[in-house]
């Protein structure tokens, strides 16, 4: 911010400082207590015909202020939008008119008034009283520039809010599309839970874990990575169909699609697969396009997708070969799939396993095809330590992600539930861990007794509602539809 900028904000807010100092000199109220509005700005304008001159009350922040002699217009914006106020000295008393126009931009004020339509046919309030409900201390930015730094957007998200309605939309159609995730599932007899956030032990994903420390136990904890053995647990316990959403923690990278604590939803479903899951992944997305948007296609990035059902189901060696060239079916060895990495230029970190090298080439050359909504099948079990190993071909999973604009979206599977091949995973991950794979897997022995005493075959799915909600909004960055994202703290310089 130049100096300039700097000076005018510290003389603009020297003002408003000197109004505040007035206000107590003469036992105004700067910060008031409850109002009790009637309406709320969109209710006005919706039911016009129905208010037209009737009294009603709004409580909200003035945006813009324009005087005409002896009578002024202005906005006042609340929760639900911006309705128009008119105000003049002979409907309030003279004293009062200037007290209005000594009013700055950011206010918030409650006003009483009639509805009318101005000869423009706006809809507007007439005033009748007003009352300052508290004193904004700081300029809000420019109108025609407005907040577009988004470092500042990021931080600030409550001036973000003020200025940019759009921004807003986007937070109230996320609410609406998690209220629906909720309606769907519960419909369909899924029982809403809630899990531990502080693990024991870091299990259920992939991922290097936050660690915190309790003193009272004098033992270290790890905010959960993932809910899924404890939702599992609860599917031994007898729950058969369960959900959870809230936040996971993974002390990862960040980039426009990554941020260190997120929102999922994860659910189990016994005596179903990973088919099942496939299933209720694509009507549950496109359940939530149709009833929250009234859309089932929607535009991303200048993309249609179409999330009608049913969506594209692919195996990942399938996928490889389409999208990537190589053909995982005509070798075995881990030697081969490196050779037929190198052939497409891909260099790959030696001592990885056939499997491995698969899901990497998958990664590095296919992901990023997968712009319509698009289930990946088959995934390699040394990437998939929780899931059910097909019979067929036990180097194989029934694992599958959804992929929507290159994204992953979903992650389901068939859940092992055999507990003596679970712990030979878990020891795999562990020697993983030990030689230095800090996204290994931990061994949880508690799961592992919980598995002997019998779960039944089970469904399981997972999915990413921040980046659902960036592909349903149109947003560009997971920032866009987080209300506060984690971001460095502010230089002090």
């Amino acid at each position: 911010m130049s100096d300039n900028i700097l000076e005018d904000m510290n003389e603009l807010m020297r003002q408003r400082r000197e109004k505040l100092d007035e206000l107590r000199e003469k036992k105004e109220k700067a910060f008031a207590d409850k109002y009790n509005a009637t309406h709320l700005a969109e209710e006005v304008e919706e039911n016009f015909d129905k208010l037209e001159d009737e009294e009603v009350k709004l409580a909200g922040r003035l945006m813009a202020i324009r005087t005409h002699g002896k009578a002024s217009f202005a906005d006042l914006m609340d929760m639900s939008g911006q309705v128009q106020l008119y105000v003049k000295q002979n409907n309030i008393g003279e004293d009062r008119y200037e007290f209005f126009q000594d009013l700055d931009l950011g206010d918030i004020i409650g006003v009483t008034g009639t509805v009318f339509k101005t000869r423009r046919g706006e809809v507007s309030i007439r005033v009748s009283s007003f009352k300052l409900l508290t004193k904004s201390l700081r300029p809000l930015p420019e109108k025609f520039h407005g907040l577009k730094d988004k470092d500042i957007r990021y931080r600030q998200r409550y001036l973000d809010l003020i200025v940019n309605p759009d921004v807003k939309e986007t937070f109230i159609i996320r609410s609406k599309i998690i209220k629906e995730m909720r309606n769907f599932l519960e419909e369909k007899g899924f029982l809403e839970v809630e899990t531990p956030m502080m693990h024991p032990i870091a299990g259920g994903a992939t991922a290097r874990p936050f660690i915190t420390h309790h003193n009272t136990l004098d033992m270290d904890l790890y905010l959960r990575i993932a809910p899924e053995l404890y939702l599992k647990r609860l599917i031994v316990g007898g729950f058969e169909k369960v959900f959870e959403i809230n936040r996971n923690f993974r002390n990862e990278g960040m980039s426009y699609k990554h941020n260190p604590e997120f929102t999922t939803m994860e659910l189990y479903q016994a005596h179903a697969d990973y088919h099942d899951m496939m299933e209720l992944t694509e009507n549950l997305i496109y359940d939530l396009a149709e009833k929250v948007l009234d859309k089932t296609k929607v535009e991303y990035e200048g993309t249609e997708l179409d999330l009608t059902t049913p969506w594209t189901r692919i195996t990942m060696v399938e996928a490889v070969k389409k999208h990537a060239g190589v053909d995982f079916n005509e070798f075995d060895t881990a030697e081969e799939a490196y050779k037929a990495a190198e052939n497409i230029g891909i260099d790959l970190k030696p001592g990885l396993s056939y499997g491995e090298v698969l899901n990497e080439i998958f990664e590095e050359r296919v992901e990023d095809k997968l712009i319509q909504p698009t289930f990946i099948m088959d995934y390699p079990i040394e990437v998939s330590p929780l899931a059910k190993k097909i019979e067929d071909d036990p180097r194989f999973t029934y694992r599958f992600e959804g992929f929507i604009y290159g994204r992953e979206i979903a992650n389901a599977f068939s859940e092992l539930n055999d507990p003596e091949e679970q712990k030979q995973r878990f020891e795999k991950q562990v020697e993983m861990r030990e030689a230095g794979d800090e996204e290994a897997q931990m061994m949880d022995y508690d799961f592992i007794r919980a598995l002997e005493y019998g779960m039944p075959p089970t469904g399981g799915l997972g999915i990413g509602i921040d980046r659902l909600i960036m592909l349903l909004t149109d947003s560009s960055s997971i920032r866009d539809v987080i209300l506060f994202p984690t971001m460095r703290p502010e230089s002090t310089d």
